[in-house]
Parts: C-alpha cells; sequence; structure tokens
C-alpha cells in the first residue's frame, strides 16, 4: 500500500512537471472562482432561464482539458481536474476561516459574505466538476479514436471539442442547479423559489450553448497549441510513461 500511494505521488509529479505550469495556473485558477463567482445568481426569467455567476468562467476548464486530453490522454485531465478541486477545498477553507476571524469594529459583512461560501455551493459545484470532468474527458477522447485516419487533423479535434463541451457543460450545470437550486437553496434561502424541472433544464441547455460558443471562439488556439506541443515534444516523459493513454 505504502508503495502504491509513493508511486501515484510520483505519477501526479511528473504529470504536473510535463503540463506547462501556466497551464495548470490558469486552470486551478478558474475553478478557484468560479466557485466564488457560483455564489451569485446572475439572472431568473421565467420557468426555462437562469444562470448563475459560474458560468462566466466555467468555459475555461473545460477548453483546458480538453487540450490536456488531446495531449495526455483523459486519466491526465482527470488526474488535474482532482487536483484543482483539492486546492479549491484549501482555498474555501482558508476563505471561510479569514471571514470568520473578528475585524476591527467595521461592518465587513459584505466581504464575510462574500468569500464565506455556502457548503452546498461548495458540495454542488465539486460534485458536478468532478462528474462532468469525467464525462467531458473520456467522450473527447472516445470521438478522437473515430478519426482513425487523421486523429490529429483539425476536424478531429474540433468534433472531439465541441461534441465533449456540450455534453460536459450540461452535466455540469444540471447537476450543479438541481443540489443547490433544487434540493438544498429552498431549506436554508428564506423566500428562495425552487428551480423547477423546466428551469434546470433550461438553465443547463443555454449554459452549454454558451460555453460551446466560447469554445468555437477559443478552440483554434487549444489545437495550435497541442500542435505545437507535439512539435517541441512538451511532456514527452509523461506520455512515454503512459504510452496508451493519449
Amino acid at each position: 500500500m505504502k508503495q502504491k500511494i509513493k508511486n501515484m505521488f510520483n505519477d501526479f509529479r511528473l504529470l504536473l512537471k510535463s503540463i506547462p505550469w501556466w497551464v495548470t495556473l490558469l486552470f486551478i485558477m478558474s475553478v478557484v472562482f468560479m466557485n466564488l463567482f457560483a455564489n451569485k445568481v446572475l439572472f431568473r426569467s421565467g420557468d426555462f432561464l437562469a444562470a448563475d455567476g459560474g458560468i462566466l468562467l466555467s468555459w475555461i476548464p473545460f477548453l483546458t482539458m480538453d487540450i490536456v486530453v488531446k495531449r495526455y490522454g483523459p486519466k491526465a485531465a482527470t488526474k488535474m481536474n482532482i487536483f484543482a478541486v483539492f486546492v479549491n477545498l484549501i482555498c474555501v477553507g482558508i476563505f471561510a476561516g479569514l471571514a470568520a476571524i473578528p475585524g476591527d469594529g467595521g461592518d465587513y459583512s459584505a466581504f464575510n459574505t462574500a468569500f464565506s461560501s455556502t457548503w452546498f455551493i461548495v458540495l454542488g459545484s465539486t460534485l458536478a466538476f468532478i462528474i462532468s470532468g469525467l464525462a467531458n474527458n473520456f467522450i473527447n477522447y472516445g470521438i478522437g479514436k473515430l478519426f482513425k485516419k487523421n486523429p490529429d487533423g483539425k476536424a478531429a479535434y474540433v468534433s472531439r471539442t465541441y461534441v465533449s463541451t456540450f455534453i460536459g457543460q450540461f452535466i455540469d450545470n444540471a447537476i450543479f442547479a438541481t443540489i443547490v437550486f433544487v434540493i438544498f437553496g429552498p431549506m436554508f434561502w428564506p423566500g428562495f423559489e425552487p428551480f423547477t424541472f423546466g428551469l434546470v433544464m433550461g438553465t443547463s441547455v443555454i449554459g452549454a450553448v454558451l460555453e460551446l460558443v466560447m469554445q468555437v471562439v477559443f478552440s483554434p488556439i487549444g489545437y495550435k497549441m497541442c500542435k505545437k506541443w507535439q512539435k517541441e515534444g512538451v511532456g514527452q516523459e509523461y506520455i512515454d510513461a503512459h504510452p496508451n493513454e493519449a
């Protein structure tokens, strides 16, 4: 058991060393801020449309996951997801601790409210991110395997990223909205009107469409990055250690 844990740690360290540091940093920071932004409902219209603040940043993790899947494989992207969740939970704990520390007598209620994330929002965002990340990573990888003649071509990259992003984002939005706005929100937020099934589905679809639009805009950058990494041999040490994953 001790050797297994050591091997897992060494493997994870190799992955972090193989992925360019700024990609990992961008990914983690977007997850942390996405969790903070999710505390605010941006709009709610009728019985079919709503969105929380997390939608403004959620396209970044999915774009990053797609790049990592293409170069390193779905298992590597999933490991990065787990690491980001771990860091986010540490940050949530630090924020909550800071909010709990008494101030100098001034009114810090706005600050404390912003940084002390509600526990069920953290729960919802964590579960939604892990499950949707798994779906995104392995759907992306599976679609890529269908392009046997030119798996590294633009058509293959676009197909795998567009489909996986839409499905992954839909799952993410549906799980988060159900946990936060259907189950726990009405219990703990006085006067909060719970989301209906139609509103959950509408929120999930509109979120997935918006994230897909962002993927369409930025996927050319992701494709060029993957081609550049392949040409320069970025992360080759990890790829050689896991020859059947990418």
